[in-house]
């Protein structure tokens, strides 16, 4: 019975369950299952799971679509490992990943854990700024995976590991998306549980290839702060309306311009502030300043488009009433 069982669910990504495969098969610790699991997919990945039978430990199964949140569950009640982890398809996994996870979990004790994530070297320039963007924390985004966050901290489906007596207690994700990782992490620790960041068990994070792809990705995470907020009231921070109020600030001092430059004007040298320290930050950090102007964009799209969808669902909660 393997130690650790790796659950990924995919809908129609081929390609990139070939390239995370390939990443597990570099693992110095070995006591591991696969289990990857077909979300109704119309373009499937059974050859390619196949093509790593003799190299991993691996079932595939192919299911009927039910969202990413049921298909882990679907993974979780077939698992035979001490331990669950699950990633997002679009993940490649460093090779000392689950040895790094071992030990944490046998020197604290812990029930559930997550780690951050990082751009690999292979990516583009638009994914390296869109990794900046969603690990910054001038876009909010490092947050996540900042040892010094508000709070407890909550594990994200994209890298995170539960233990099977936590999977007995909670019973997996009650939402099939759109927040099932927040609503699963919000009820694990509600029950007991002792979560945990794992700093070093970082994964290499492909997100979205394109702006506009990025851009449709944040607006549903905007709505899915709201749909979380349906279910726990106290879960819904400060912290969450500051891409609303970027957006809004921006809206009003572009409007603002030919009615009263003088206030408008303060609002661009603040805007224009924040954006030239993203631009700075990102090119010391990457090394990069093409990738820096990018970062610009990337940083816009994240909080405009989070914003927009916070306020878009919320505007729905409240008429619903």
């Amino acid at each position: 019975m393997p130690e650790y069982s790796i659950i990924i669910p995919v809908y129609n990504r081929p390609e990139e369950v070939d390239e995370l495969l390939n990443s597990l098969t570099f693992q110095t610790f070995t006591d591991f299952e696969v289990l990857i699991v077909e979300d109704g997919s119309n373009i499937k990945c059974e050859e390619i799971v196949s093509n790593y039978s003799n190299r991993l430990d691996i079932t595939y199964f192919y299911k009927k679509n039910s969202g990413q949140g049921f298909s882990r569950n679907y993974g979780f009640e077939r698992a035979k490992g001490n331990w669950l982890i699950v990633f997002d398809s679009d993940c490649l996994i460093p090779e000392s990943y689950l040895k790094i996870v071992d030990d944490n979990i046998k020197k604290h004790q812990i029930d559930a854990f997550g780690g951050p994530d990082r751009a690999h070297e292979s990516f583009t320039s638009v994914q390296k700024a869109i990794s900046y963007s969603m690990t910054s924390l001038f876009t909010t985004g490092g947050i996540r995976g900042n040892k010094k966050h508000v709070g407890k901290f909550h594990p994200r489906s994209f890298n995170m590991g539960i233990s099977k007596e936590v999977y007995k207690k909670t019973q997996g994700y009650q939402l099939p998306r759109k927040g099932e990782d927040i609503e699963f992490s919000i009820r694990i620790i509600k029950n007991g549980f002792k979560t945990s960041l794992i700093e070093d068990a970082y994964v290499y994070h492909k997100r979205r290839t394109s702006f506009s792809q990025f851009f449709k990705q944040l607006h549903f995470f905007g709505t899915a702060r709201i749909n979380v907020y349906r279910f726990y009231k106290e879960e819904l921070k400060l912290i969450h309306f500051f891409p609303s109020i970027f957006f809004i600030g921006l809206f009003l001092t572009f409007s603002c311009l030919f009615l009263f430059f003088d206030i408008a004007i303060w609002g661009l040298a603040i805007y224009g502030l924040y954006f030239f320290s993203v631009f700075i930050d990102s090119s010391i950090r990457i090394g990069s300043i093409k990738i820096g102007f990018f970062s610009i964009v990337a940083a816009f799209i994240q909080l405009s488009a989070y914003g927009l969808g916070l306020i878009k669902e919320g505007l729905i909660y409240l008429r619903k009433g």
